[in-house]
């Protein structure tokens, strides 16, 4: 096994442009599921480059450095459109793992049940791709390609996430059902985000679902269907059409059909809470 520890970017660039390096960050997902093994992976151990840490604005976004931690987040005073990202972010395992996970990492690993997704889909989210030979952007939903397959290349790294400022407007929210509140993988999690006008109806909406596909989904036909609905019957609109995006499967934690059920519900609560926000 090799292990370097590169304290500049253009230094984990250039090892990542050798072929076959695996890059981590909090590795709390790369070290329990090698529990036991010999590892002989090349890693580049990234907890070294404080330039990939912190949130700011840039370039009429609100950027996150890729190692920024949940623990960091949740802390931060971000806009109200931001809230269900916040509120992800105090869920993700317990608070060992928010310490030292980070966002990027989250993203990489990409989980069907990686608590950060939903809530970034619904700010619109783009991610920040680097290599020795430039740098690129993809919206995040670009970015997902399948189950745990992303589309960053072998020689990249993700560096940070940007989100549009007028895409954190409104309210949103996070509600995630497991087992238990902490250290538990999501059966489903909802993330939602209103903007109400003055005359008290929705003039915007973004709606995602985690943990009930190979990645997490906006139910985009559920968005169309709450523009101009007034804020008080938001949770009343959700009908089992609107979750035609999902393919929830049967696992040792719930079956499909509870799973699409449960969905249903959440999608209905996040919205009312929403606009309980305002």
């Amino acid at each position: 096994m090799r292990y370097a520890t590169p304290t500049k970017l253009a230094e984990a660039l250039e090892l990542m442009s050798v072929v076959d390096r695996v890059a981590i960050a909090g590795g709390t997902d790369y070290y329990p599921a090698r529990v036991g093994q010999v590892v002989d992976d090349s890693v580049v151990d990234l907890t070294g480059l404080s330039e990939l840490r912190g949130i700011g604005e840039f370039g009429g976004h609100i950027r996150i450095g890729a190692l920024t931690t949940w623990t960091e987040i949740a802390g931060e005073n971000l806009p109200d459109g931001c809230r269900a990202l916040q509120q992800a972010a105090a869920e993700v395992g317990g608070r060992q793992v928010q310490n030292v996970g980070t966002i990027g990492g989250n993203l990489c690993t990409l989980s069907p049940a990686a608590d950060g997704v939903p809530p970034l889909l619904v700010v619109d989210a783009s991610v920040e791709l680097a290599s020795a030979s430039g740098t690129r952007m993809l919206p995040l939903e670009e970015f997902m390609l399948d189950y745990r397959r992303t589309a960053l290349r072998p020689d990249e790294l993700l560096t940070a996430v940007l989100i549009p400022k007028e895409a954190a407007d409104g309210r949103s929210t996070f509600l995630k059902l497991g087992s238990r509140r902490y250290l538990a993988i999501s059966i489903v999690m909802v993330a939602a985000r209103l903007v109400v006008g003055g005359d008290g109806t929705v003039t915007a909406a973004r709606v995602a679902v985690g943990a009930c596909s190979p990645v997490a989904q906006r139910l985009e036909v559920l968005e169309r269907d709450l523009l101009g609905v007034g804020a008080a019957k938001v949770g009343t609109v959700v009908e089992d059409r609107h979750l035609g995006a999902l393919s929830p499967i049967d696992d040792p934690r719930a079956p499909a059909d509870y799973r699409r059920w449960a969905a249903r519900v959440l999608v209905g609560r996040a919205l009312d809470q929403c606009v309980m926000a305002t």
